[in-house]
């Protein structure tokens, strides 16, 4: 057991604080209460993130009457700890206290394990389940299972509000969607939302959250993207066509000017050293996606969003029917990404039912097994671009005015811009509504459609025509 811990080291890094308190905050964001082994040292270093908090000394006077209020005052501990060597190089001892303290963790989820597996007799999967959740909170070193109290959840809450005050009139609180209009009406997404986005065919379900996760990689943050659909070569192809603005169907046949060329070769440059980690084995279950995203997110703690491509594509356990599958599968996504602490993107199909009616913009009664995707969701939106319905029906008023034998001249003109809508069917945290945006075929691109400022001509002595009064105004350039 004397491999565990270590009293003389955990004994002296406690000394180094009392004589020189300035070392507290480079010690505290290294180690927690739970890293000592003796319990009076936990009281010890709680105590001292306490004054920490309240701007008292931390000094034995200090320390002594808050273990004595507490009741965890030992003479004969804080005796031992007085009387150690004070150290001025703490790097050392902070990993060896550190290192003890995730074997002790591991000592405990390996008798843990043998008490799920053998008299609880839980299924293999959930064990394996518990198992990578144990270990992921382990290599954080972030393991809470206790109750979450009132001083502390309200500190932190203030710790949020000062963050955001400290933005200033700055809408965007969460991760950047990557289009601002949207990032007006969300606020962007916030750590650990389940978005789900949703469409029918055709829409552009992919494009938009590939344009999401452009955007994000050039701001040198990582996403985690799991195609179960497309292998990541079409993925990457899309990526550069949306960044060089090269049509897409050029770079698939490679018919390029040499200017093309050149800025092909920088764009691929530049996207080689992103943080984009792409699984496209095309088959992935809850389990599988638990258990990559963990690992992939302690090794790369930039990792700032995951983008499931889509979730009717990922298998569960079976044992019910489909609905409860995907109910297990949006539930397991909802708790990975509070875990993980960041937002987690699915896709989700809408039903043919949205084709049958005349107002084609979807509805929340259109998702697919829509009832726990709805619930566990904190965002859903909808894609929809009209033209993709108007030339639908102009082909098909065409197909018929041919088997009748007559000619048909087609209204519809095929445009490299459309029209596009973003629709917030939910929104947890925020309002409902409709973010509009323009779709660029050519480059598989959205992108913010702008507006122009919006502005109003009051007259002071009544409602004067402006041909009659022959005022001049001088009116914004826009």
């Amino acid at each position: 057991m004397e491999n565990m811990y270590n009293l003389n080291i955990e004994r002296a890094v406690l000394s180094a604080i009392i004589f020189d308190p300035e070392t507290y905050e480079e010690i505290a964001a290294k180690l927690m209460a739970h890293d000592f082994y003796l319990p009076f040292h936990q009281h010890i270093f709680a105590s001292m993130e306490e004054l920490s908090r309240e701007e008292k000394p931390i000094d034995e006077e200090f320390l002594r009457s808050k273990l004595v209020t507490m009741g965890k005052f030992d003479e004969v501990a804080m005796l031992d700890l007085l009387s150690a060597n004070p150290i001025s190089n703490t790097a050392a001892y902070l990993s060896e206290i550190k290192a003890k303290s995730s074997k002790r963790a591991l000592a405990t989820l390996a008798t843990e394990i043998k008490k799920v597996v053998i008299e609880d007799d839980l299924p293999a999967e959930e064990v394996m389940n518990l198992v990578e959740k144990k270990l992921y909170e382990i290599t954080q070193n972030n393991t809470n299972e206790d109750f979450r109290e009132s001083k502390e959840i309200t500190l932190a809450m203030m710790d949020e509000i000062n963050r955001l005050k400290a933005l200033g009139n700055s809408k965007l609180i969460g991760t950047d969607t990557g289009f601002k209009n949207l990032n007006d009406k969300t606020s962007g997404f916030g750590k650990g939302d389940l978005v789900i986005i949703a469409a029918r065919p055709a829409m552009g379900k992919t494009a938009l959250v590939l344009n999401m996760a452009l955007k994000a990689i050039e701001r040198n943050e990582g996403v985690a993207f799991f195609s179960l659909e497309m292998p990541a070569e079409q993925l990457m192809l899309r990526l550069l066509s949306a960044k060089t603005s090269i049509p897409l169907q050029a770079l698939r046949v490679g018919d390029l000017r040499d200017e093309q060329w050149s800025q092909l070769s920088a764009a691929t440059t530049e996207l080689a050293e992103k943080k984009l980690f792409v699984d496209d084995g095309g088959y992935a279950t809850i389990h599988h996606v638990r258990s990559k995203l963990r690992k992939l997110k302690a090794q790369h703690p930039e990792i700032s969003v995951a983008i499931i491509d889509y979730l009717q594509l990922m298998s569960g356990e079976g044992r019910e029917g489909r609905q409860q599958e995907v109910s297990e599968i949006s539930r397991g996504l909802k708790q990975l990404a509070r875990e993980l602490q960041i937002p987690i993107v699915a896709l989700s199909q809408l039903n043919r039912g949205v084709e049958s009616r005349d107002n084609k913009r979807p509805m929340l009664s259109d998702l697919r097994e829509s009832g726990a995707i709805e619930q566990d969701a904190d965002i859903i939106l909808f894609v929809y671009r009209d033209d993709v319905y108007r030339e639908a029906m102009e082909k098909e008023k065409e197909m018929k005015a041919k088997a009748e034998g007559k000619e048909y001249t087609s209204e519809f003109r095929k445009k490299s811009e459309e029209d596009a809508e973003i629709i917030i069917g939910k929104q947890r945290n925020g309002p409902t509504g409709t973010v509009e945006l323009v779709f660029q075929k050519n480059y598989t691109r959205f992108v913010d459609k702008s507006i122009s400022p919006a502005f109003e001509v009051v007259y002071e002595d009544g409602d004067i025509p402006m041909q009659e009064a022959n005022i001049n105004i001088d009116l914004p350039q826009i």
